[in-house]
């Protein structure tokens, strides 16, 4: 087997002992790693390197390939970025993989049976954090979705599936409100499952699928889903299951991979050999899997569980009448690797599939569409209460084709025939349409005529026609 060379990063808060008790039963369950350490983190950014990390560390990574970090502290205020965001766009690490699985009773659970896998796409979406204030009364987060991005995360899921024996693979969308945005990740779904014929699929809308996830977590295997909300559910997935800090984390992408605990730095235990490195454990056996070292990463989880079988407890779990003796996160390291070549006695022995390795294919790009433009989405500051008299007056404003069809303030039609109760911010936005497709140059037109009426554009939106498909949303009640 060969010997792969990783980046390793000890982090901030209680990451330096969960790190040093992680690579100890590394060691000495002879796992193929030369280890190169970064620095990352608080110290980091204090030395005026507003992302956490240096340029010399990047590219340490970057040749390395496999990133194995601990968490870290990102200051508060602004100019700081946060580098778990920043890693994760600039190599391109498209999926976060997140098991959360039952302990059951020895970690307590209501869900025994639960073993799902959370994949979440980890570029896109509100987290691109494209942002802006437009108004004194309205900001804006623009949430962005591509193709690319929809198809590279869904055929992970399903090739995910496949390589690890799983049965079936649900997509979380809330496509019945944003149609457009999420309404591209579950027609995608819909496109690649039919790849994966011998994977059972369903569809759920996001709010009961998490409520579904909370209540009777059994009844899913793989989840795949957009990025805010694979935020939110795995967290929830890995406290369901017994606690977050007992969950690790997968990014992967075409070239690089990291591997992380979820949880955060914990500053209140730092120092005090009471954190349960568990998280970070669980991340590395991740790590292991992917390097196709399947043997060392068998070997450490079923000797950790075989640990918390006996009782062996850090305090985050401990529990009076189920816990035979509490320990810190030395001690907690020391009794894995006593119980290595053992396997657990009630709960399941783990045994990764050969191979195992998720088939990673290359983006295609579709044929490109016939575009036709239709209008524009104006958006203008204006402070007046009357969304009947800032109709009736922005009316007045048109090019030979463009005209006003309609005002939405906070995404609510209030022209024409707007209702009174309807409440109103300064942030309007007004749809220009045309019966025909028109040319670029008309919608300068059109903006030049706001301007000589005297009203302040802040923002447009083009209306589009794709293959004959209005790609747009209506306003709501239009």
């Amino acid at each position: 087997m060969n010997t792969a060379r990783i980046t390793v990063a000890k982090g901030d808060g209680v990451g330096p002992e969960i790190m040093d008790a992680t690579l100890k039963i590394l060691e000495a369950v002879d796992a193929q790693l030369e280890i190169d350490e970064v620095q990352i983190g608080k110290e980091v950014y204090l030395q005026g390197h507003s992302s956490g990390i240096s340029p010399e560390a990047m590219d340490t990574i970057r040749k390395n390939k496999v990133f194995l970090k601990a968490p870290i502290t990102t200051p508060q205020g602004g100019g700081y970025k946060s580098l778990n965001v920043s890693i994760r766009k600039l190599f391109g690490l498209y999926a976060n993989v997140r098991p959360a699985f039952s302990l059951s009773p020895y970690v307590a659970s209501k869900h025994p049976e639960m073993d799902v896998v959370i994949i979440r796409e980890n570029e896109e979406d509100l987290y691109a954090g494209i942002e802006h204030q437009q108004t004194d009364e309205v900001v804006q987060c623009l949430k962005l979705m591509s193709r690319p991005g929809c198809e590279k995360i869904i055929r992970y899921a399903f090739e995910y599936a496949r390589a690890h024996k799983r049965k079936k693979v649900s997509c979380f969308t809330k496509d019945n409100i944003m149609k457009q945005t999420d309404g591209l990740f579950h027609k995608v779904f819909d496109e690649v499952k039919a790849d994966y014929p011998e994977i059972e699929t369903d569809h759920w809308i996001i709010d009961i699928g998490a409520a579904r996830l909370s209540d009777t977590p059994e009844r899913f295997d793989v989840i795949v889903t957009l990025n805010l909300y694979g935020d939110v559910l795995s967290d929830i997935a890995a406290q369901i299951a017994g606690s977050v800090g007992l969950a690790g984390s997968a990014n992967i992408g075409e070239e690089l991979a990291m591997f992380e605990a979820i949880h955060g730095t914990a500053p209140d235990i730092a120092g005090k050999n009471e954190a349960n490195p568990s998280g970070l454990l669980q991340a590395a056996v991740q790590m292991l899997h992917y390097l196709g070292q399947n043997e060392a990463a068998e070997k450490i989880t079923n000797a950790w569980l075989r640990t918390l079988e006996e009782g062996i407890h850090t305090p985050d779990v401990y529990r009076e009448g189920v816990s035979v003796r509490k320990v810190g996160t030395r001690e907690f390291a020391e009794s894995i690797i006593e119980c290595l070549g053992q396997e657990p006695t009630h709960l399941k022995a783990v045994h990764f599939p050969e191979g195992g390795k998720v088939n990673l294919r290359p983006y295609v790009r579709k044929q490109s569409a016939v575009k036709e433009l239709l209008g524009t989405d104006v958006f203008i500051h204006w402070e007046g209460n009357d969304a009947n008299a800032f109709g009736d007056k922005l009316s007045e404003v048109r090019t030979p084709n463009l005209s006003l069809q309609m005002v939405t303030n906070r995404g609510v039609k209030v022209w024409p025939h707007g209702i009174k109760e309807t409440f109103c911010t300064d942030h309007w936005r007004c749809r220009f349409e045309a019966k025909e497709p028109v040319k670029p140059t008309e919608i300068i037109a059109l903006l030049q005529a706001c301007a000589d009426h005297g009203f302040e554009v802040i923002k447009t939106e083009n209306l589009y026609r794709f293959d004959g498909v209005r790609s747009y949303s209506l306003g709501q009640g239009q």
